[in-house]
């Protein structure tokens, strides 16, 4: 019956996790509700308003696998929400007392964006537990490969030599921000959300605050300064990030895709028995990992202006905008997460092979040392002349297919003012890294 591969039992396992749809699917957010409610008769009940016995009964009724759920879909599609429906089945199950007492003084909106809350505290710990993890590995293979010469490239074409580790730094970077960013906004997502049919809480006259209070504390959740029924930056800010999150992910998986082909062969994702294969072609191993890592992320990002454009709600209680976000808020959470373990897999599992790295370094002869020279003679020449001489032995070098030092040593205005050591040390990419262990070193120093 699954629409969304993400939630179909065969694709499902390539797309999102169990454990994500775990914690924001509808059983979950149905359970989330109940929680709610009972979490509301507890409080009343602390302050009066709602008899011990009722918040008993209430408490003992809130089972999620006691629901009638053929019965909850008729009341939804009639009345265009499930709390309706919900309310009176909770009030069935918690006996004809406790049922007078359920969903006192609340509304709907209360009920179901403080039950996805609770969803999306759950979704937003997962996140970050597998983001610890991707870090701590990231940070394993840069402290490892520190110092493995490779060429840096700019425009998929040699440029400088870089080092594995101050590739995998730059990777890991981002992702220690965002674990930063992760903590900031928590607490401005985890908010209850209760205030009544307008959001005044009139319906609880003067004893409004306190409810809100006991109920916040009861949940857990941070106290708003006021009901947020139709200001919704913190649902969207959380999606955003899950953006930002999807997108640093996709740049590591875009790295290691290029770094795979036949012609690089530089890392490979960690090899196992008939992954990545093709039904034709015995040879292949695929970048399966980044395929799905890429694939989930430009999901994440398709839904990301979904949360932004939801942000314009109709005055007290959003016709339209609110129910927009039902869709996109699960299946970002899920997809997230499901780029996030492919990232793990490749972070704990990559196979790196710096003697191809090595080889690629060379296969240019010297040229991707090119700045290093002009550098070098600039003192000497003056940075204009030292760069056309420099441009001009590249060009000898590429025309007759000798290494860049043999063509500038065949350069008298060269071979005048410098030994050939001196050219030979020029054209020795490890001599040029510049600051590049430095920065590894400064990204380690953040993870801790």
């Amino acid at each position: 019956m699954a629409v969304n591969p993400a939630d179909s039992p065969v694709l499902g396992a390539l797309y999102g996790t169990d454990a994500m749809r775990a914690a924001m699917g509808e059983r979950a957010w149905l359970a989330a509700m109940l929680e709610v409610e009972v979490a509301l008769a507890q409080a009343q009940s602390r302050l009066g308003i709602v008899p011990a016995e009722a918040a008993a009964a209430i408490a003992a009724g809130a089972d999620v696998d006691r629901l009638n759920l053929g019965e909850l879909a008729r009341a939804t599609a009639n009345t265009g929400y499930p709390v309706v429906g919900l309310v009176k089945q909770l009030s069935a199950l918690a006996g004809a007392e406790g049922g007078k007492w359920t969903h006192w003084g609340a509304t709907t909106q209360d009920i179901m964006d403080t039950a996805t809350v609770l969803q999306m505290r759950q979704g937003l710990a997962l996140i970050r537990a597998d983001l610890l993890l991707l870090n701590a590995a990231l940070g394993r293979m840069a402290r490892h490969h520190k110092a493995t010469v490779m060429a840096g490239r700019t425009h998929l074409q040699h440029a400088l030599p870089v080092t594995f580790g101050y590739k995998v730094a730059v990777w890991l970077s981002p992702l220690i921000s965002m674990v930063e960013r992760l903590d900031q906004l928590r607490p401005r997502v985890e908010r209850l959300q209760f205030g009544g049919a307008a959001g005044t809480l009139a319906s609880l006259g003067t004893q409004g605050l306190e409810v809100q209070r006991e109920l916040a504390q009861e949940l857990g959740l941070a106290l708003p300064d006021i009901p947020w029924h139709v200001a919704r930056d913190g649902f969207a800010e959380a999606v955003g990030f899950l953006g930002l999150l999807a997108g640093a992910l996709s740049k590591i998986a875009t790295d290691v895709m290029l770094l795979m082909q036949t012609e690089v062969a530089e890392v490979a994702e960690a090899h196992q028995a008939g992954r990545g294969g093709s039904s034709t072609m015995p040879q292949k191993r695929n970048p399966i990992s980044c395929e799905y890592i890429l694939a989930q992320s430009r999901g994440v990002h398709a839904l990301v202006p979904q949360m932004l454009a939801a942000m314009a709600q109709d005055l007290e209680r959003g016709t339209g905008p609110w129910q927009a976000e039902a869709l996109a808020i699960g299946q970002a959470f899920n997809l997230t997460h499901g780029a996030l373990l492919c990232a793990r897999s490749i972070a704990e599992g990559l196979v790196v092979d710096p003697a191809r790295m090595a080889r690629n370094l060379a296969s240019t002869g010297g040229l991707i040392a090119a700045e290093q020279v002009m550098m070098g003679l600039a003192p000497v020449l003056g940075r204009g002349e030292a760069h056309h001489i420099v441009n001009h032995a590249c060009d000898v070098a590429l025309a007759q297919g000798i290494p860049l030092a043999e063509a500038l040593l065949a350069d008298p205005q060269i071979s005048a003012r410098m030994p050939p050591g001196e050219v030979h040390a020029l054209c020795a990419p490890e001599n040029y890294l510049g600051q590049a262990m430095v920065f590894v070193d400064q990204v380690l120093a953040r993870l801790g």
